[in-house]
């Protein structure tokens, strides 16, 4: 089962093969694909799959700088009450790419302002009509 925080849910949608290494964009990438292929998720509060993988985790706490994790966990559930699931809740990617689609370009501007990763994600966003 693939475990995901709620910000991960939406913005996993929008990523290019970038990261911090190697390493990291082939975590991502499993991730991915083991989700789009049909493999569970549940939906988890802080460090997640994605996360493990990460440099900037120490522990169960992004320390990209500082206030950072905080931050994240706010994003986490403003991304999973607007999506409508719970921590601990069991999710299909297909699911949650469905309501990520539908989502207004209004709250995702609002959502992603300000993100660290704004611009690996800006252009397939841009593609899919939704910025």
């Amino acid at each position: 089962m693939i475990r995901l925080r709620g910000h991960h849910l939406i913005c996993l949608h929008f990523y290019r093969s970038e990261g911090y290494s190697r390493e990291f964009v082939e975590n991502l990438e499993d991730v991915v694909r083991r989700a789009t292929e049909g493999e569970e998720i549940e939906v988890v509060e802080g460090a997640d799959d994605i996360c493990r993988a990460c440099p900037t985790l120490q522990g169960e706490k992004c320390v990209a700088r500082p206030g950072v994790d905080a931050e994240i966990r706010e994003m986490d559930a403003e991304a999973a009450a607007h999506l409508g699931v719970e921590v601990g809740s069991k999710v299909l990617w297909h699911e949650i790419r469905a309501k990520v689609m539908a989502m207004s370009k209004e709250w995702l501007t609002a959502f992603y302002g300000g993100c660290d990763w704004g611009e690996v994600c800006a252009e397939k966003k841009i593609v899919l009509g939704l910025v």
